[in-house]
């Protein structure tokens, strides 16, 4: 029986990928050790780190004009090092409020800098909506803008990106870098916590536009500061080497595999299966408008969730993992990243339709 794992997040990496990291485990480039024992100052891991943001630069078209850095403490590091890095005294940060993880990112950013949050989600008629990116009413003067293209808990998805005529605008991209094309010179500050579509939980990218290195912020710990960082190449303190090593795989699988563009496709693909069976059920529901909804986060609902136990109990004997929806919505939720195959989407949609045959 194939096993299929819809988590949310650490979510599943290419199989082959694990494969190559577990032959290489205690034996990485012939030298006899793995490489969580290599001194990250030591030639074989200096070259393995410019190699791996040379392969990031290359499938997100990332220019001269950013510093891409490789740090620790995940997406919740990044809501404290952002307003710590981009504060200004006479201008407050604002938070566009899309759903639960960029209010969780406006909460952090009040303990260090004025915040103002707009709340952008126009949820009608028993669905999950946005206000169309163009209607943001952005203040005049702002330290940055924030906000979440991809909100994983409620399936929500921007494809438009803000514009402002002076503030940077940030991103946390976590749960959708590398799931389709983006114009990185859209924005100032990416970062993304890992463990979606980059490897394990721990790590983060940062790729900030190095004119904001100058900023002098608040006093902040130097392995939160995005200036440090890229003076000492992401080594500021030991870097999380493992998390690196696999980042380094994935880079390297995705540009085997067609790069951003055939991920696109394949995640479009993917979540077009899925929503059109769920769109052509009587059984199940999905509340997210169709303008917005996510490529990479599928939640669904079952019309009678008096059958939610019994799905999940039997969709887990059938090796479709993790389908609890989050406990802040209920319901199921598929999450489908890039390492997601078609043929764990055809699965679950044959097993769905099966329960619903079932139990309808």
């Amino acid at each position: 029986m194939s096993v299929y794992n819809f988590c949310a997040g650490p979510a599943m990496l290419p199989p082959e990928v694990m494969k190559k990291a577990q032959s290489e485990f205690l034996d990485w480039q012939n030298l006899g050790v793995s490489v969580m024992e290599v001194s990250h100052r030591a030639e074989p891991f200096l070259t393995m780190a410019q190699q791996c943001e040379a392969r990031l630069r290359r499938l997100m078209n990332i220019s001269d004009d950013f510093a891409v850095l490789f740090m620790h403490g995940g997406g919740r590091g990044q809501f404290a090092a952002v307003p710590m890095n981009l504060h200004l005294d006479d201008a407050p940060a604002v938070y566009v409020n899309t759903g639960i993880w960029s209010d969780g990112a406006a909460t952090e950013a009040r303990k260090y800098t004025d915040v103002v949050e707009l709340n952008v989600r126009d949820d009608r008629d028993g669905q999950f909506g946005v206000t169309p990116v163009a209607q943001w009413p952005l203040p005049e003067k702002a330290s940055y803008i924030h906000y979440c293209p991809n909100e994983t808990i409620d399936g929500v998805e921007l494809f438009d990106v803000p514009r402002h005529p002076s503030a940077p605008i940030v991103a946390d991209m976590s749960s959708m870098i590398l799931s389709r094309e983006i114009n990185v010179d859209d924005f100032d500050v990416i970062y993304a916590g890992a463990q979606k579509n980059i490897g394990p939980s721990g790590l983060a990218i940062v790729i900030v536009r190095k004119t904001l290195l100058e900023r002098q912020g608040l006093p902040r710990p130097g392995i939160l500061d995005y200036a440090v960082e890229a003076k000492q190449g992401s080594m500021y303190n030991t870097p999380p080497t493992f998390a690196w090593y696999l980042a380094d795989e994935v880079f390297k699988y995705l540009e085997e595999h067609g790069g951003v563009p055939a991920m696109q496709r394949h995640n479009k693909n993917k979540a077009a299966i899925l929503y059109d069976y769920i769109d052509s059920s009587s059984f199940y529901n999905n509340k997210v408008d169709k303008a917005c909804r996510s490529l990479m986060n599928v939640p669904f609902w079952l019309n009678d969730e008096r059958h939610n136990e019994r799905f999940l109990a039997l969709s887990k004997q059938a090796g479709l993992l993790a389908l609890e929806g989050h406990r802040f919505v209920g319901g199921m939720r598929a999450s489908i990243y890039n390492a997601m195959p078609v043929a764990g989407i055809e699965a679950l949609v044959t097993f769905m339709d099966e329960f619903a045959k079932e139990h309808g």
